[in-house]
């Protein structure tokens, strides 16, 4: 089984994060694969280094016929038998052939941009129904769930970051970009006067976010870091992993709370309302309230049995439901089912 992997996300983002995760956990089971990316150093690097065939091309706008018969070259090339093009700009650039062609959603995409794929996969069940509804029935939209890389590390100096090592550390990871809530995040923590914050991401909004800080007199005790690749480090450092989007198919953010063992507080948008179970594994609170955000941050500050059993019971969730290797099994089954039904409609 040869499977083609076709990116062309931005620098940073959830979905990215995701593709580098799965193909280098598919790689490590000895799939045959080849990925062609959009230009990325480090992204690039990584999928190198665990041995992962690569091509980069720019993947520009409507006008870039370059990437396009590249793409039609790699798949010259390689002959997959599967080609799985990831969100709507890879998948728009995919040529049509033999292979059969997967598109992946990690969002609510107007489904016009998949109508040449032979399959859909959501990252939610109700991203698969909302493609369901628009067409892709009965076995041609399926629902695949991320996973989070458990891998244990230390937890980072704080006096590296200006933090200090006795004083509450609440941890925020994602885009920079208004979908984020980063800006509700940092009028909750007027509330919760104690706590240091560290927001680990990069965007577009990071000036006005630093701005904002300094407005809500916040700027002695939050921490931008830019983009992070060493999630786990920062999560065993933190006391609180805290989740505020205003926006989120899924939140690969909460799994990886789980993994880490850390105390989580995500705001009830589609992703996480939908996967996390309230009091039991984490606290929700309404989207775009700073004021429950903070109640819910101080509570498991001051609950620490409370926080402990959430810790215990995500780990019990993220054991049972997403880890690696129940992720790529998911993936590989559903691959050879795939051509296991191609060959037998063609007998």
């Amino acid at each position: 089984m040869k499977v083609m992997q076709v990116m062309a996300g931005g620098e940073h983002g959830g979905a990215e994060t995701f593709f580098v995760d799965l193909v280098t956990a598919l790689q490590r089971r000895g799939l045959d694969q080849r990925a062609v990316i959009r230009r990325n150093p480090a992204r690039s690097k990584i999928l190198r280094d665990a041995g992962v065939p690569l091509a980069e091309y720019r993947f520009g706008g409507p006008l870039d016929i370059v990437t396009k018969l590249a793409l039609r070259r790699e798949i010259a090339r390689f002959q997959p038998d599967i080609v799985q093009t990831w969100m709507v700009r890879a998948t728009k650039a995919c040529p049509r052939g033999t292979f059969v062609h997967i598109g992946w959603l990690g969002g609510y995409y107007k489904p016009m941009h998949f109508q040449d794929c032979d399959h859909v996969v959501g990252v939610t069940q109700s991203i698969a129904d909302h493609m369901s509804a628009a067409g892709w029935t009965g076995a041609r939209s399926h629902f695949l769930p991320t996973f989070a890389v458990r891998q244990p590390a230390e937890a980072l100096k704080r006096a590296d970051y200006g933090t200090p090592e006795d004083a509450p550390l609440l941890l925020a990871l994602g885009r920079l970009h208004a979908k984020k809530a980063f800006d509700i995040l940092l009028k909750s923590l007027v509330s919760v006067p104690k706590a240091w914050l560290w927001i680990a991401g990069e965007g577009e909004l990071r000036g006005e976010l630093e701005a904002m800080a300094a407005d809500l007199g916040l700027i002695d005790r939050v921490r931008f870091l830019g983009w992070r690749y060493d999630r786990e480090a920062l999560l065993a450092t933190a006391d609180i992993c805290v989740f505020p989007s205003r926006y989120e198919p899924f939140g690969t953010v909460t799994i990886e709370a789980w993994a880490c063992d850390t105390p989580l507080v995500a705001a009830a948008s589609a992703g996480p309302a939908a996967v996390i179970r309230d009091g039991e594994d984490a606290l929700l609170v309404p989207v775009d309230d700073a004021g429950a955000l903070a109640a819910a941050i101080n509570r498991l500050l001051d609950e620490p049995a409370l926080a402990a059993k959430l810790v215990a019971a995500g780990r019990r969730r993220y054991e049972a439901e997403y880890t690696e290797e129940a992720c790529a099994k998911r993936y590989l089954a559903f691959y050879q089912g795939l051509l296991d039904a191609r060959n037998l409609a063609a007998q």
